[in-house]
C-alpha cells in the first residue's frame, strides 16, 4: 500500500512544513501531495494546514486517468500522453521519498532553520517536478488539435480556478 493511502502520523513542525509545501504544489498539474494533504487533514494543525487539506486527495493514477479523459486524448496521442503520465508518476514518487525521509527527524529535534530547509526541499521538489512535467506536456500540447488545445486551456483554467477558490 502506498503512502498515499495511509494516514501520516507526524509532528506539528513536520506537518506544517508538508502543509506549506502542499500549498505551493497547488499550482502543479500533477499535484503529487494532493493525497498527502487529504490524509493529513486528520492530524494537521493550524490554518495553513487546514487550507492545504481543503481539496480531496486522489492518487496519482486517479489523477492521470481523470486528466486523460478531461483532455480527450486520442489513441494517436497516447505515446505523448504516456510521457506526461510518467512525469506525473515520477513527481509523485519523488514526493513520497521526500516525505518518508523527513519523517526520520523527531519534532523536538527540529529547529526553525531545519524547518525552513525542509520547506525549501519540498518547494524545490515541486519546481523540479513542474519543469519535468512541462517538457512532456508541451510535446503533447503541440500535437493536439486546436479544439483539444482550447479544451486543455479550459480544463487547466477551471482546475486553477477551483484550487484558488476552493
Amino acid at each position: 500500500m502506498s503512502s498515499f493511502t495511509r494516514p501520516i502520523a507526524g509532528s506539528a513542525p513536520f506537518l506544517r512544513s508538508v502543509a506549506i509545501a502542499a500549498l505551493l504544489g497547488a499550482t502543479m498539474l500533477a499535484t503529487p501531495l494532493a493525497a498527502a494533504r487529504a490524509e493529513q487533514a486528520v492530524t494537521a494543525p493550524g490554518p495553513a494546514a487546514a487550507a492545504a487539506t481543503e481539496t480531496k486527495g486522489e492518487t496519482v493514477e486517479q489523477r492521470i486517468t481523470s486528466l486523460h479523459a478531461a483532455l480527450k486524448i486520442t489513441p494517436n496521442q497516447d505515446a505523448k500522453w504516456n510521457a506526461v503520465a510518467q512525469a506525473m508518476r515520477e513527481n509523485a514518487a519523488t514526493m513520497d521519498k521526500l516525505i518518508a525521509s523527513n519523517r526520520t527527524t523527531a519534532p523536538q529535534n527540529k529547529t526553525a532553520v531545519a524547518d525552513l530547509k525542509t520547506y525549501q526541499q519540498f518547494a524545490q521538489a515541486h519546481v523540479d517536478g513542474l519543469k519535468n512535467l512541462i517538457g512532456s506536456f508541451t510535446t503533447l500540447y503541440d500535437a493536439m488539435t486546436d479544439a483539444q488545445k482550447k479544451n486543455a486551456d479550459e480544463v487547466f483554467t477551471a482546475r486553477q480556478t477551483a484550487r484558488l477558490h476552493g
